[in-house]
């Protein structure tokens, strides 16, 4: 009867005790007739800020659980894992015999901070990219502000200093439990390799390839890195495997490693590569370029942004958020001279003109669905083995990399807008309504309203002429990288112009190196349908804030099948990376003796057809050939393992082709 008491007062004991039982008391001598008033109950009004966060709070713990479970429950109760094939190859006598440099591509590898502004307090050498995203939700316009790069010389803005993680956890996981290079590691790791035989071979992938030696001299480290390799290991070549943007990278390290120090390269000689590399295993290499990057610079988005756009219209340009997340995305790409790289290379000789290209009769494979509005994961769960309801064929004109509006991407050319955009002068216009809410400035300001309305009047343009369109939209960046890149086609190799850096990274404007015994492979995925081109507007917002950026990608056009959803047109390919890049130069361009390949090295082109996970429990599948998950693909990675062994392309198979690389690569009309 009295533990009660006793309990409260032991409860209660650190508050004074003898107010609250005088108020128990007046509350039990209030007659039990008395009617309380009803309190008011504050009504919470709900933002779009609200909205915001409690859903990304929600998807992040949807997220972390099911991590946690699938990690956490053990593999007998779920399922029992595959052997892995470092596993099963070592048991079978295939053992570490090449020493192997990893080459990461963009945004994989993951860069940590040295020097920052106030904002930065704390982040001293933690990651910026690659790593944990919860100091960018913190603080996300600090983020982007120290992942920028001097806008005038590509290089360290002042007070900041962000450099490229050493060693191979650089590039292990691209975010917590997303792997990126750390199953590839780890099954090399079964068949013996360690620190000794495998290296990561680090450098920002922001700067230009030329700006990676100038800063860091990245260039130079990896060639005495390999030279090392080389030496310790036997005198045994090494095997190269870049991914990616890394593909292009040590295209230029192969150019730069032998050409004379008098001449700005690396002074290796004209036999370094032939003494020094076995093979260079490139995965989803994109050689010739994407037509992402165009998007990306021309627009900061894609075809999932535009069409998250559609479904909330001025939801990114709210008011209410203040954030201009596009255009802060847009500035930071911009200063990066390693996406100018990645625009398209070869021009309208390898990606089509206004009324053709390579793809011509590309057949568009889909299952109906009743309802007509595209649903966000239907372009990943193609399967092409699964029987096709129907086909359709579509006069598509993928040449048109950007085409305003619908009917221009269509028209026959002869019906097309003529425009010459050199002509157009670039009249500073600072009423032109395009900024509010934070003003952020870009170069699109100085822009007039008459000269948008002219380029996005009912015309298109190839990947020729975008060169043109985004001179003129962003002089100031095409000023900058072009003196680092260079995207045409050679008609004299020999001339000596091509001796400058700026050629080094493009397949078409510089040779392989003399090294016959060398290999080539190109390795990527297909059955992904794939950015190709796009269809644009004007912009239009129904907020107050106007968003800086005057085109968009019309996210509303649609078709009922996959070659046209959200204002992209696609192809076959991995995602981000169509097969024309990937594969033209094994397939053909470098093919036996070119001038592109005077030594005649063999090359070999490997493709692995997509097969998405079956259920859950499989993660992101080990039959992928997505840009990034492929790396986790047990054919890619016997693959990869076998050469690194010492097996030959010809001993691992050849060539092993699924998509019309081959066909489309003939219909190119390029001189070798």
């Amino acid at each position: 009867m009295f533990q009660i008491p006793r309990f409260r007062k032991l409860c209660f004991s650190d508050f004074p005790t003898r107010g609250l039982e005088d108020t128990v008391i007046q509350e039990a001598k209030q007659p039990t007739s008395t009617v309380e008033k009803p309190k008011r109950r504050r009504i919470r009004i709900w933002s779009y800020v609200d909205s915001f966060f409690w859903t990304i709070g929600y998807l992040w713990t949807a997220w972390w659980l099911l991590l946690f479970l699938y990690h956490s429950v053990p593999v007998p109760a779920l399922h029992q894992a595959p052997e892995s094939p470092g596993t099963r190859l070592s048991r079978e006598g295939v053992k570490a015999n090449h020493p192997v440099v990893l080459v990461p591509g963009i945004v994989t590898e993951g860069l940590e901070l040295w020097e920052g502004r106030p904002c930065a307090q704390g982040l001293f050498r933690k990651r910026l990219s690659g790593g944990s995203f919860t100091d960018i939700m913190r603080r996300p316009l600090c983020w982007l502000e120290h992942l920028s790069l001097d806008s005038e010389t590509g290089l360290d803005p002042p007070g900041i200093r962000v450099r490229a993680v050493p060693g191979l956890v650089a590039a292990d996981y691209l975010a917590p439990c997303y792997f990126a290079w750390s199953v590839l590691i780890e099954n090399l790791a079964k068949i013996g390799y360690e620190g000794k035989n495998l290296h990561m071979a680090s450098y920002d992938w922001r700067l230009s390839f030329h700006n990676t030696e100038v800063r860091d001299q990245s260039l130079s480290r990896l060639k005495s890195k390999i030279e090392l390799m080389y030496v310790i290991n036997g005198y045994k070549k090494v095997v190269v495997v870049p991914h990616s943007l890394g593909a292009i990278y040590f295209l230029h390290f192969l150019k730069w490693v032998e050409t004379p120090l008098s001449h700005g390269g690396g002074g290796g000689g004209s036999g370094w590569c032939a003494k020094h590399i076995k093979a260079v295993v490139n995965i989803g290499p994109a050689f010739l370029g994407i037509p992402k990057a165009v998007s990306n610079l021309l627009s900061a988005e894609g075809k999932d942004i535009a069409y998250a756009r559609d479904l909330a219209p001025g939801y990114l340009d709210s008011e209410l958020l203040k954030l201009q997340t596009q255009e802060h995305l847009m500035e930071m790409s911009r200063s990066w001279d390693s996406i100018v790289s990645l625009l398209p290379k070869g021009g309208e000789a390898i990606w089509g003109d206004l009324d053709s290209s390579a793809e011509e009769g590309h057949t568009c494979i889909f299952p109906k669905r009743k309802s007509s509005q595209p649903s966000l994961n239907v372009l990943h769960r193609q399967n092409i083995s699964v029987k096709p309801v129907s086909c359709v064929k579509q006069p598509t004109k993928y040449g048109r990399i950007i085409a305003f509006g619908k009917r221009a991407s269509e028209l026959p050319s002869s019906e097309l807008s003529t425009l010459n955009i050199k002509e157009l002068a670039r009249v500073d216009s600072t009423t032109n309504g395009s900024t509010s809410c934070g003003e952020f400035w870009s170069e699109y300001n100085e822009m007039s309203q008459e000269s948008i309305v002219k380029v996005a009047d009912n015309t298109a343009y190839t990947a020729t002429t975008v060169f043109d369109l985004l001179r003129f939209m962003a002089p100031q960046m095409m000023r900058r990288a072009e003196a680092h890149f260079s995207h045409g086609i050679a008609d004299d190799l020999d001339d000596s112009k091509y001796e400058h850096y700026k050629y080094w990274s493009n397949p078409l404007e510089t040779k392989l190196p003399d090294a016959p015994e060398m290999e080539i492979h190109c390795l990527y995925g297909v059955g992904i349908p794939t950015e190709r081109s796009y269809i644009y507007n004007l912009a239009t917002s129904s907020s107050k804030c106007k968003s800086s950026i005057p085109f968009r990608i019309d996210g509303s056009v649609d078709k009922d099948d996959v070659c046209l959803k959200g204002g992209a047109r696609f192809v076959d390919g991995d995602e981000n990376v169509p097969v024309i890049s990937a594969g033209f130069m094994c397939a053909k361009g470098w093919r036996g003796k070119t001038r592109f390949n005077p030594s005649g090295m063999e090359t070999f082109v490997r493709e692995y057809k997509h097969k998405p996970p079956g259920s859950l429990l499989e993660s992101r599948g080990t039959e992928s050939g997505a840009h990034v998950d492929i790396m986790g693909n047990v054919g890619l990675i016997e693959d990869v393992l076998r050469i690194a062994a010492g097996a030959s392309g010809q001993e691992i198979g050849g060539d092993r082709v699924y998509s019309d690389v081959m066909s489309m690569s003939e219909r190119m009309s390029i001189r070798l």
